[in-house]
């Protein structure tokens, strides 16, 4: 990677050491299948900083500094990662490390569901938007499944007119793919009876927490909490505030992104000025 300014968004040393391995594999084994066998000239870590970059700060792909990779480049390697798992595996992997440095095993048991219905921009497909109507919100719904620390295990994306009920059995399926060691979780009272039956087929105790009827406005209601900071943390990232991704797997990634600069940070000890 050629000299330059870092950005505050920029991996440190440190960060970048914990991603390089899944980058540098995924790299060779697509060098292997290259017709001419030639490296790649781009530089993972220039790229990477670069999705860091818009990720933080939100600038559209066509305004992002020259003296990143080109705007186009950098698109490329960020479908590839996408459509090739690379970012959500990240994402776990470095999960795992996370809990680790907490005392936790890598692998959870419990989990906790939280949703988020954000408005779209204006270049979103009316095709992939929907309204929520109890937030009286058009645009997308996200949800996501954390540990019980808040680390985001599986993330998921679609119409904000989706159901709760949908958007848990997505997500309970996802987490018996990739977290099979879950066997509780939580979840609000816009949950409903599809979703404990789906959590049952698959071995997963699905629990509703109720808000404590006793106390008006807002309160910190147990076990549901740890989603709501989940969703804080990714809303720092000023991508996030609006959905504005062509294709939801894109707003997922997006997700991924996000929850990746916040795990490396958190398991190298390193912050970033808000």
């Amino acid at each position: 990677m050629s000299e330059r300014k870092p950005y505050p968004s920029d991996l440190s040393d440190a960060r970048w050491a914990l991603i390089e391995p899944t980058l540098t594999a995924w790299r060779n084994a697509r060098l292997e299948r290259r017709p001419t066998g030639q490296p790649a000239k781009v530089d993972p870590r220039g790229v990477f900083d670069a999705l860091l970059h818009i990720n933080r700060t939100g600038i559209p792909w066509k305004y992002l500094p020259h003296d990143f990779p080109g705007h186009g480049t950098v698109c490329f390697y960020y479908a590839a990662w996408r459509d090739e798992g690379i970012l959500a595996q990240l994402n776990y992997d470095l999960t795992g490390l996370a809990r680790v440095k907490e005392g936790r095993k890598p692998e959870p048991t419990a989990s906790v569901i939280g949703t988020q219905s954000v408005k779209t921009s204006t270049d979103v497909p009316l095709t992939s938007q929907g309204t929520d109507a109890a937030k009286k919100i058009v645009g997308r719904k996200r949800g996501i499944l954390t540990d019980t620390i808040g680390l985001i295990l599986a993330v998921t994306v679609a119409g904000a007119d989706l159901s709760e009920n949908a958007m848990g059995r997505r997500l309970l399926d996802q987490a018996e793919e990739t977290c099979p060691t879950i066997t509780k979780n939580w979840v609000d009272t816009g949950f409903k009876n599809a979703v404990i039956e789906r959590g049952a087929r698959l071995g997963i105790d699905v629990g509703v927490v109720n808000r404590n009827p006793e106390k008006r406005g807002f309160h910190v209601v147990k076990r549901r909490w740890v989603g709501e900071r989940s969703i804080g943390w990714i809303m720092m990232h000023r991508r996030l505030v609006r959905d504005y991704e062509t294709l939801t797997a894109s707003s997922e990634a997006m997700i991924h992104i996000a929850s990746i600069d916040n795990l490396a940070k958190r398991i190298t000890d390193e912050t970033t000025p808000t």
